[in-house]
């Protein structure tokens, strides 16, 4: 499914598209990139059947010490089954403040942006799927659902094998479920 526009518009249209194709596929764990947990709160009723993991933003990314999240928000999602990750981003964290400290790009700048190709939430998904796994929270060697989107809600799902952060070239992305066109 390919969307006209990208953002938050799609979000319903995504997670459901995520959820139909994990069930009709056998795929037991998603992981869903949600920032303030309005996309997370939409696998809710999910979590009953599979393995859902939140990856929030990292503590300090808006302002130091804190996080987006709502510490009610992260709560209710724990209480509902949802398992919820705050680490730092596994395509930016130490290499963005060297170089925006240094300047200069380096490595795993330039797979972001490579995966930026294909769009926003499709670098986003890969991102979070790694830190689920080098979390432990997602198993190696298994398909999964990831979810993202480019901004504000979802508008991207992919059917990916993650690989761990110190193996990131061994990421397979399988199959794009949904995405917006790069306009």
């Amino acid at each position: 499914m390919y969307f006209e526009e990208k953002g938050k518009g799609n979000t319903q249209a995504c997670v459901e598209l995520a959820l139909k194709t994990a069930k009709e596929r056998g795929i037991r764990h998603i992981v869903v990139a949600s920032g303030s947990g309005s996309n997370a709160r939409l696998f809710k009723e999910a979590a009953k059947d599979f393995n859902v993991v939140c990856v929030t933003c990292a503590y300090g990314m808006i302002e130091n010490g804190k996080n987006i999240m709502d510490e009610a928000v992260r709560q209710e999602l724990k209480d509902s089954g949802i398992q919820v990750l705050t680490t730092t981003h596994v395509l930016s964290g130490a290499e963005r403040g060297l170089s925006k400290k240094y300047g200069g790009v380096h490595p795993v700048e330039i797979i972001s942006d490579a995966l930026r190709m294909f769009g926003q939430g499709t670098k986003v998904c890969v991102e979070v799927s790694i830190m689920a796994l080098d979390a432990g929270l997602i198993p190696y060697g298994e398909d999964i659902i990831a979810v993202a989107g480019s901004g504000h809600g979802a508008d991207t799902a992919v059917i990916l094998k993650p690989a761990h952060a110190n193996r990131i070239l061994e990421t397979k992305v399988q199959e794009i479920i949904c995405k917006p066109k790069n306009l």
